[in-house]
């Protein structure tokens, strides 16, 4: 297996396995010090990458992707954001894959809808 289908397969991975609300699987396949920057804040470490994919997973109704592109330990993939509190919010994630785990993913995407969503819904 080439590091780079092993990181897009982590990839593919990592979205049916947050889609699905899977966060067993998740845990297994982000490095112990994962370093996550979004729209929507900042992470270091496994445990508070989960805790803010849980946060947006209740919510969470889609992942629509587009496109996915894998270059050796770099994924890009491009997606539609579904989510029950705001229309679909286009989205680019990347991430870097360091020793066989997701060790950074950089998200970025219009957070309004969603900050809006969420506003009215508290």
């Amino acid at each position: 297996m080439t590091t780079q289908t092993s990181a897009r397969e982590l990839a593919e991975t990592y979205f049916r396995a947050w889609e699905a609300g899977d966060f067993d699987t998740m845990r297994g396949l982000l490095a112990d010090d994962v370093d996550f920057v979004g729209a929507l804040g900042t992470a270091r470490g496994t445990e508070e990458a989960l805790a803010g994919l849980r946060g947006l997973g209740k919510v969470l109704e889609k992942i629509d992707v587009k496109v996915r592109v894998a270059e050796g330990d770099e994924v890009i993939t491009w997606f539609d954001l579904c989510t029950a509190v705001a229309p679909p919010a286009p989205t680019a994630n990347w991430m870097h894959v360091a020793h066989g785990k997701i060790a950074r993913i950089r998200v970025t995407f219009d957070p309004r809808g969603l900050l809006e969503g969420f506003a009215k819904s508290s």
